[in-house]
């Protein structure tokens, strides 16, 4: 569902650390993508288990100061209407809009509030 929040990164300083506290806590699944600084998580309290999130490294972050919670991604149907809405808007580009192959577009920006959000459009074409 367009406009709907759809994945969730976990910005963190010990990789494995992370990933034994939600295990142990939520029961998450985790599987390596990208290079060693990044851990997709799964829910896996379902009959399918499926990608939610990702636990990164806070070297990814692109603010100078410490992530404190969530990054969440929002799918959008057209990145290109959303990067003008954000500066229409008040908001600030952070990260211009970059190709995740294979799995589409992405933006980071802060909303009027200091706020990080990204934005994600869906594209198996993406490179």
């Amino acid at each position: 569902m367009v406009n709907s929040l759809k994945h969730f990164a976990v910005y963190v300083d010990d990789i494995q650390r992370a990933k034994e506290f939600y295990s142990k806590l939520f029961g998450w699944g985790f599987n390596s993508y990208g290079p060693g600084d990044f851990l997709q998580i799964n829910d896996t309290t379902g009959e399918h288990p499926q990608p939610i999130g990702a636990l990164q490294s806070r070297k990814y972050s692109p603010l100078s100061e410490k992530i404190i919670g969530f990054e969440c991604s929002i799918e959008v149907e057209n990145i290109e209407h959303i990067i003008e809405a954000v500066k229409e808007n008040k908001g600030t580009i952070i990260m211009p809009k970059t190709a995740i192959p294979h799995v589409g577009w992405l933006i980071k920006f802060l909303d009027t509030e200091g706020n990080i959000v990204c934005a994600v459009q869906y594209d198996a074409n993406a490179k």
